[in-house]
């Protein structure tokens, strides 16, 4: 087995099925947002901690959920989720507090009918079957567990900083010199 070979032909799969609308409409919303609060579980919560970081790199007023210097979230202010299951009850927890608080909703989920997905005012809906989700079918990736929404997410959330950058204009230069100088 060719490893490389087949873990980009499975992102390939998975990200051939994204609807390039929902990219865009992700983007519009992080523009419109005063301020913007990401979130996931596992490997997904790492991935979404990276597009923060990019997102902190383009200007933008950007926190992560559970971090002891995020401050509330508040009315207009917006939470993007990464979750491939869409079920993961800390995470449900946020949505719904942050609906009550007048917050719109992002979701990045392979579950479109997850709560998390229902309750989103906007979504991004990943082909990326794992054995994690009750009657996924596990036979169209030899990765193990959430691997490819994983890796399809990444792909995803750097491909709404590609759109936010042309629109926002701004180039990886002027991104740069926001990058961390305490290293």
């Amino acid at each position: 087995m060719n490893a490389l070979q087949t873990i980009l032909g499975d992102v390939l799969r998975a990200l051939d099925g994204v609807d390039k609308t929902q990219l865009s409409l992700f983007a519009v919303e992080i523009q419109k947002a005063p301020r913007v609060f990401v979130g996931g579980a596992g490997r997904s919560g790492l991935v979404m901690r990276a597009f923060a970081m990019r997102l902190m790199h383009l200007g933008l007023k950007v926190f992560v959920i559970g971090e002891v210097v995020t401050p509330g979230i508040e009315n207009g202010d917006l939470l993007l989720i990464g979750t491939g299951s869409g079920t993961t009850k800390t995470l449900v927890t946020h949505v719904s507090q942050a609906k009550a608080l007048g917050a719109r909703v992002g979701a990045i989920t392979i579950q479109m009918h997850s709560p998390i997905a229902a309750a989103a005012d906007f979504q991004i809906n990943i082909s990326a079957p794992s054995p994690k989700i009750d009657g996924a079918s596990t036979n169209i990736s030899v990765q193990p567990m959430g691997s490819l929404f994983e890796q399809a997410l990444l792909l995803i959330t750097d491909a709404v900083i590609l759109i936010l950058m042309e629109t926002i204009g701004q180039e990886s230069k002027e991104m740069f010199a926001r990058h961390a100088n305490l290293e």
